[in-house]
This record gives C-alpha cells, structure tokens and sequence, in this order.
C-alpha cells in the first residue's frame, strides 16, 4: 500500500464509493479494499484498490499500518447479516486496533426497532426484536464499547434508507427509479402517505468525512443530516416532475412482500423492516446539526443526480 494513502475504506459498495468521491474532491490519498482488489467501473486517478479480508484482523492491520481514518463500509449481502456481518466488524475493529488509525463506521437505524411514530433520535434504547435489528445493535455495541476500553477511536455514523448514484437495492432504488424511466408502475412498501425520512447518498457520505475531522465526533453516533422529510408519494411526485412523467406507485403491504419473499430472498428480509413503511419514520438530526452544521441536498437535486446516473447505467 502507498505510504500517502492516509485514508482505507473497506467496502465498495454504494457508500464505500460516495466516501472515495467526498475524499477525492478533498484532494485526498486513498485506498479501496475488498474482497476480490477489484470493482466493476473504472477508478478515479489517486485511487487504488487492493484485495483484503475484513475478517482477518492481521490482513486488516496491515492494509491500515499507514492510515490516519478507516471508513468500515463493508457488509454481506443482506440475508447473511447475522452470521456474516459481525465477524466483518469484530476483524476490522481489531485490525484498527492494532494501528494509530481512528475508525468510522456507516450504520442504518434498525437497532431501534419500532417507534411508535415517535421521533428517531440518538437516545432511544436499541429494542429491535428481528434479527438484523439485533445484529446491528450488537455490532454498535461492540465498536462503542472498545472506543470506551481505549482500543480504538470509533465514531457511528447512522443513515436512513437511502438512495442516490449506485443505490439499487433498496426502498428507493430500481424498484422507483428504474421502473420511473421505464413508464412502469413502482411498487412502494406500506402507506405511501405516512412521512418518511430518506438519506441521500452522497450527504451520508460527506457526514462521515465530517465526523472523521472533529475529535468530539469519536465515542459516539450520530444520525446524518437529511432533506425534509416527506411522504413516499411526494417523493415520487418529485421524480415524476423530473422526468416529465407521471409516476404511478402501487403500495405493497406486508401479505403481497411475504408472497414476493417467496421467490426473493432480500424481499424475504424486508419483512422484519415493514414497520418502518407502517408508522410514521421521522430521523431527528438535531445533534450532528448543532455539532457540526446541516449540509444537505434538497431532495429535487438528489434526484436529478440519481436519474442521470440510472439513465448512464442504461
């Protein structure tokens, strides 16, 4: 690994890549790691990408033995994350360990479980009753408790569903925007009219950067900033606006997602995830906000940017 590369970000997934564009337009030295040392598009010049196991705590180390900030973005695939995802966590956490390097870790908000309709902030109780929900608590604990040990410096950055360049997978990914530029119907998860608080990709990734520059950010997480929250269908009113088309969403509720988990198996796992689509899901950002400021996109930008980036993808 090339000594100027101060910056490692395990994953190369959507987020992994929107870090490397924050980082970048920073004029900063970095490097990529997964699994295979490879990524199917092109890299930018300054980027190199090596191969690494995050479960390896000494391969860890030694990919990190110059870093001055680790990006944790690695994750497996959506059905495998009570087996898979924390050993990840637990090789990267010690790994970093092991080095002068502080670590950021991009996390969702599953570890609360329901809400009521109440708003998500940073102090409620991590009472996620489904697997993923429990998995994400137990990985949070963990980095939170090793930064109080004195292990390692470790912030949590927490997102919610998000969308943007890249993001396919997801309540605001192909089965919106692919399907929009398509002229089909999109399928939307419970009560299209319920608010509901989307993360931009991009603005998740320039909120990580930010907590990796601010000493007060490490000990703690964090919920990202986020456009103002809307309804699923003004959302859509929104891209259909951009495209110059109507959008027609069709709701999905939970009997026609546990039939299509039949056949799929991330729409299986979707169903633990339903309440957020049947109760209002409303993130409080106020903490990061009075810390460190509220650099959003609107979301009418973070479209546009989105269906340019779909449309290039063909």
């Amino acid at each position: 690994m090339s000594q100027e590369a101060k910056y490692v970000i395990f994953g190369t997934g959507q987020l992994g890549l929107a870090i490397m564009e924050v980082l970048l337009a920073q004029g900063k030295a970095l490097t990529l790691v997964n699994r295979r040392g490879q990524v199917s598009e092109p890299l930018p010049s300054g980027v190199q990408i090596v191969r690494g196991d995050a479960t390896n705590p000494s391969d860890v180390a030694r990919l990190c033995a110059q870093a001055e900030v680790v990006f944790h973005c690695a994750q497996p695939a959506y059905y495998e994350w009570p087996q898979k995802f924390p050993p990840i966590t637990q090789g990267i956490l010690e790994g970093v360990a092991q080095t002068k390097a502080r670590l950021i870790f991009g996390d969702n908000l599953y570890m609360y479980g329901p809400t009521n309709g109440q708003p998500i902030h940073e102090g409620l109780p991590y009472a996620a009753t489904g697997h993923k929900g429990r998995t994400r608590a137990a990985m949070a604990t963990m980095l939170l408790d090793a930064h109080q040990a004195g292990k390692v410096q470790v912030a949590i950055g927490r997102a919610s569903d998000f969308y943007g360049p890249r993001v396919t997978a997801s309540a605001l990914g192909e089965i919106l925007f692919a399907a929009a530029l398509a002229g089909k119907p999109v399928n939307v998860l419970g009560n299209p009219d319920l608010p509901h608080t989307y993360t931009y990709i991009h603005d998740f990734a320039r909120a990580l950067v930010t907590l990796s520059e601010h000493e007060e950010a490490f000990g703690k997480a964090w919920h990202v900033p986020n456009a103002p929250t809307v309804t699923t269908r003004q959302f859509a009113d929104m891209v259909a606006q951009a495209i110059g088309q109507p959008v027609k969403i069709r709701p999905a509720g939970r009997l026609l997602v546990s039939l299509l988990g039949m056949f799929n198996k991330d729409m299986r796992e979707f169903n633990e995830m339903m309440y957020e689509f049947t109760e209002p899901y409303v993130v409080d950002h106020s903490q990061f906000a009075q810390a460190f400021g509220s650099h959003v996109t609107p979301h009418e930008e973070a479209i546009r940017t989105t269906l340019t980036w779909y449309r290039t993808r063909g």
